[in-house]
């Protein structure tokens, strides 16, 4: 297996998992600043020119929710439980997907990733929307937290790798987890974890 990917949000679930597990695969970096991304060959493997991807023989998967739900089959896991735990799981990704890292991910945007794109200064207009609709989020999270190790509970799984995708960044994307003492509880959970912690191959300059 290959999983192509840029050191960013999305791709960072799908690395994360994949080193968690522990799964045999060549990672691949698609270099997004020169524009590999939009070339005929990386097309050919996901025509929404994004990342990440993963290629098994002659599938092409793209989405990185579906890619952990890939991998975790693949590795015989149960991050992607298949009772009916699932439909809880399914749950928090789609959530996650309309609502926190919706929001959180809009944060990172202006904050990290326009700087480092030479775009400009934050739109303030989208910042404060966002950071209200963060913490209105958040505070369902917060709460959902409360006494539970992960989001199902004691059992960690996709949707925690989903959720929780912007909280490593929380310092430079200005995202206010402190007012959250359960979400900050839970991402220090996460954190233990090297593959958290650290999910990305290190790229090794040429010689």
């Amino acid at each position: 297996m290959k999983l192509y990917y840029f050191e960013t949000l999305n791709p960072r679930k799908a690395c994360a998992v994949a080193q968690y597990l522990r799964v045999p695969v060549e990672f691949a970096r698609i270099d997004l600043g020169r524009g590999e991304h939009r070339t005929p060959e990386f097309l050919a493997l996901n025509p929404n020119g994004k990342v990440p991807v993963l290629r098994d023989g002659d599938l092409a998967l793209w989405e990185s929710n579906a890619i952990m739900c890939y991998l975790s089959d693949a590795a015989k896991a149960d991050l992607w439980p298949h009772d009916a735990r699932q439909i809880e799981v399914l749950r928090w990704l789609n959530w996650d997907a309309c609502h926190f890292t919706r929001h959180a991910g809009t944060l990172y945007f202006e904050h990290i990733i326009k700087p480092r794109l030479g775009l400009g200064e934050p739109a303030l207009a989208n910042v404060k929307e966002a950071m209200g609709f963060f913490r209105t989020h958040a505070s369902v999270l917060n709460d959902h937290l409360r006494g539970r190790k992960f989001l199902l509970g004691d059992q960690l799984t996709v949707a925690d790798f989903a959720v929780g995708i912007t909280l490593p960044y929380a310092g430079a994307a200005k995202l206010p987890i402190n007012e959250f003492p359960e979400v900050e509880r839970w991402h220090e959970r996460l954190a233990e974890m090297p593959a958290w912690r650290d999910p990305f191959p290190v790229v090794r300059a040429a010689a």
